[in-house]
């Protein structure tokens, strides 16, 4: 069993040298580019594709890659806080799948912000779409592998209560979000706003099954 538990510790930095060299580049291409991004770069995008948000210049640099390394340093330090930090050696493959996902989308992020903010004409829902639904792809296939603890996984009351309903909830939901997430992969390549709808309808129905799930379960193991 690995028993390398994701923390902050000289190993671990050692051990994640990927990720904090694209956290590097990030910080790098922020840098590089910042003088030519405009007073205002485009942030956000509606469900048509459309610029509808605007940042600081400040922001569309480095922003993301700050909020970046936030979560990197929160992934790290989560376990160590959980009062189930025991369970974490059975599924640290796991958690580190989710680690490195997160990471990768929100460089991804970071690209489209900055490609935007230099003029390039960004159709951000054929990029972010895929990427999410590639997320929940990945994250479904590790699901069965999550051991009962409060950070990742699907925190509904009757999980958190009941270790076994935790993993039959976990057990079962993890084909149910690689088939949203297939589908929400799919739509991508639907008109605007029906490639959005479908990837919403897709995710939050595979999350909406869980958490009835969950529920149904803990009531026939506590009747």
């Amino acid at each position: 069993m690995n028993r390398n538990i994701p923390t902050l510790s000289r190993a671990q930095l050692r051990r994640d040298w990927p990720l904090l060299t694209l956290l590097l580049i990030l910080f790098a291409l922020g840098i590089y580019f910042y003088p030519q991004l405009p007073e205002r770069v485009p942030s956000h995008w509606n469900i048509r594709g459309e610029v509808d948000g605007y940042s600081s210049r400040f922001f569309g640099a480095f922003g993301l890659p700050l909020l970046n390394l936030g979560i990197y340093v929160l992934m790290l330090v989560a376990p160590a806080l959980d009062p189930q930090k025991a369970n974490y050696p059975r599924f640290v493959g796991a958690y580190n799948v989710i680690r490195w996902t997160i990471i990768a989308i929100m460089s991804l992020l970071h690209v489209v912000v900055l490609m935007a903010g230099l003029g390039y004409t960004i159709d951000a829902g054929k990029v972010v779409q895929p990427a999410v639904s590639v997320m929940f792809i990945l994250i479904g296939n590790q699901m069965g592998r999550f051991r009962h603890n409060y950070f990742v996984g699907i925190k509904t009351p009757w999980t958190l209560a009941n270790e076994e309903v935790w993993r039959r909830t976990h057990r079962v939901s993890g084909p149910i979000w690689v088939v949203g997430g297939f589908i929400g992969l799919l739509g991508t390549w639907l008109p605007a706003p029906y490639n959005f709808v479908t990837m919403m309808v897709a995710i939050l129905g595979a999350s909406l099954i869980s958490l009835i799930y969950s529920y149904v379960i803990f009531k026939q193991i506590t009747a």
